[in-house]
């Protein structure tokens, strides 16, 4: 007969997230990859930076030109975040459970006052307080370098979508923290969970934009009698592709850092009558426009949350 558990089942949760922090801040491994991020995002701002004073005269949302002006040989910030974050939150996550196996350490811990719903909920909790730690420091290294260097203070409107972005880089992280973590109890060896999430990695950000057009032509081909099928087809793509957490990303911070973005499907003359071609939309028509984005990658990070937290659960712990 099983016994039935006393207390809460997230008591401790707070202890262990703060622990999970603090190891995480003064883990090398967290100080190396974030080095590289805080690098690369420098010198991406610094030739955006450069780009900017030799090309804009008179915009309306100058500060947002930071995070999306590219300057060859390298990508804009925003582009540089998308490829780097999730390495920071691979980094976070893919020993958090098999590493207390490997260790030896997991039948000790939870020897204690400690139910498995505490330990592995705290665990995701402090990686995601270090994420959004880096995060705001990165965000606020951006504006202050813009400040100082462009000599011009961002507007209220530039300060909100730079929220809204910041929002959007951390739904983002978490998901990419919760694939990590849910390899991490799925699978025993850390070093191959570190693989299998790193591969799910280069499949949704390399391959994914390739077979994407590959699968929608096979589903949907296109009659050249039927213009339609061409629509259909695009529409396909579009919703395949859309399975990629870096796809919602990209359109995400495409419509918040790019005011004129009316859409981020197709989109027909008919649609665009009374509108002013190149008018900025205001920040909630803006963010009415992401909410999809926003939506699927919540969803995301929940159902990987919860994988995670069912294989915990069913798991044998020996001592």
């Amino acid at each position: 007969m099983m016994s039935r558990r006393e207390g809460s089942p997230f008591a401790g949760l707070s202890t262990i997230a703060l622990k999970e922090a603090a190891d995480h801040m003064n883990s090398i491994r967290i100080h190396l990859v974030m080095l590289l991020v805080l690098l690369t995002a420098i010198g991406s701002v610094y030739a955006a930076i450069g780009q900017i004073k030799a090309t804009i005269g008179e915009d309306q949302f100058l500060f947002l030109r930071l995070f999306t002006t590219a300057q060859q040989p390298l990508p804009s910030f925003v582009s540089f975040l998308g490829f780097l974050v999730p390495l920071v939150a691979i980094a976070l996550g893919f020993d958090a459970i098999n590493g207390e196996y490997s260790r030896r350490t997991l039948s000790r811990i939870l020897s204690q006052p400690i139910y498995r719903d505490a330990l592995l909920t705290g665990k995701f909790l402090g990686g995601l307080l270090v994420i959004a730690i880096c995060l705001l420091a990165l965000w606020l290294l951006v504006t202050g370098l813009g400040m100082l260097l462009l000599g011009l203070p961002p507007s209220g409107e530039e300060i909100a979508r730079g929220l809204a972005f910041l929002f959007a880089s951390f739904v983002y992280a978490g998901v990419w923290l919760a694939v990590a973590m849910a390899f991490s109890t799925i699978v025993k060896s850390p070093a191959t969970a570190a693989l299998c999430a790193l591969t799910a990695w280069l499949l949704f950000t390399v391959f994914w934009p390739m077979l994407a057009p590959l699968i929608a032509g096979a589903v949907a081909p296109i009659d050249p009698l039927d213009p339609m099928t061409a629509i259909h087809q695009i529409d396909i793509q579009q919703a395949i592709a859309r399975i990629s957490p870096n796809t919602l990303y990209g359109e995400a911070t495409l419509a918040l850092l790019n005011p004129a973005t009316r859409s981020l499907g197709l989109l027909f003359a008919d649609q665009m009558s009374g509108a002013l071609m190149g008018a900025p939309l205001p920040f909630s028509l803006s963010v009415a426009l992401i909410w999809p984005q926003l939506a699927g990658m919540i969803a995301a990070l929940l159902v990987l949350f919860t994988i995670a937290y069912v294989s915990f659960q069913r798991q044998e712990i020996r001592a």
